[in-house]
């Protein structure tokens, strides 16, 4: 068993002004995704530095509003109901991924009409940039002892821990981490990879919703559901909602191949 470190939730407190580790972790995910981002614009005919900042900024206002909607009426509208304040104190942790994912749909929208770019052509072009984020996202809610998992069968097993913050202080599976890895690090790996090479329009973003939504409905057997109960049967909401992105997603990768529209390098015909 592991030993939770137990990170103050603030990480730089200087007089009134504190910063919380949470607020850190979306701070390194934007500046992660905004790195990669103009390193592929390089890469890109017809990307230029002052979209890249665009993109990342309208990106960020779908994440953090849509994240925060979407965690407040998806998991937790009777508290939101009790008292609808409770939507603006994002500091108090409680951020949804399905929810953050609506709000970038809609950001990206905004930014093509802007730009007069198609929209598969913009989440392919972002969509590898994106776990890092989710990453840090995961770091942020494991230092917040926020999200924490499900009680292992076995109290020796050997990354259980028991979280400072679990009122009932079982040892429980650091899902966290878990999605840290799977959601963040080997997802930006594949999509990485897949996405140095022209792929046809839209078969990135595919991939995407693909690899997240298998890596999310796998990990949630071991995250503790949300507010202690499943959703339907043995299947938690965030299993409930993946299903919809594995499903969509395997039908986008088999459009993009019969299409076959390229974007960018030597099979590019999109006009």
């Amino acid at each position: 068993m592991l030993t939770y470190p137990n990170i103050d939730p603030i990480a730089i407190s200087l007089g009134p002004l504190q910063v919380h580790w949470y607020g850190l972790m979306y701070l390194l995910a934007f500046l992660f995704a905004w790195g990669l981002a103009t390193h592929r614009a390089k890469q890109r005919d017809g990307w230029t530095s002052d979209m890249v900042s665009d993109l990342i900024f309208y990106g960020a206002l779908g994440v953090v509003v849509g994240g925060r909607v979407g965690y407040v009426f998806f998991y937790g509208f009777d508290q939101f109901l009790a008292n609808p304040l409770w939507l603006f104190q994002v500091w108090t942790g409680g951020m949804s991924f399905h929810g953050g994912f609506l709000g970038v749909m809609v950001a990206m929208l905004l930014w093509c009409k802007k730009y007069k770019m198609t929209w598969f052509q913009t989440l392919d072009f972002i969509a590898p940039c994106v776990p890092t984020g989710l990453m840090f996202g995961r770091f942020g809610n494991f230092i917040g002892g926020e999200l924490y998992g499900r009680p292992v069968s076995d109290p020796n097993f050997a990354l259980g821990m028991i979280f400072p913050t679990d009122p009932l202080q079982l040892v429980r599976h650091p899902s966290q981490l878990y999605q840290a890895f799977f959601e963040g690090l080997l997802l930006f790996i594949v999509l990485w990879w897949f996405s140095s090479k022209p792929r046809p329009r839209m078969a990135v973003s595919a991939l995407f919703l693909i690899g997240y939504g298998i890596a999310r409905f796998i990990v949630e057997f071991f995250r503790e559901p949300d507010n202690g109960q499943l959703f339907i049967a043995w299947m938690s909401k965030g299993q409930f909602l993946s299903l919809p992105m594995i499903l969509v997603g395997i039908w986008m990768m088999w459009y993009a191949y019969q299409k076959k529209i390229y974007d960018w390098g030597p099979q590019k015909n999109n006009g």
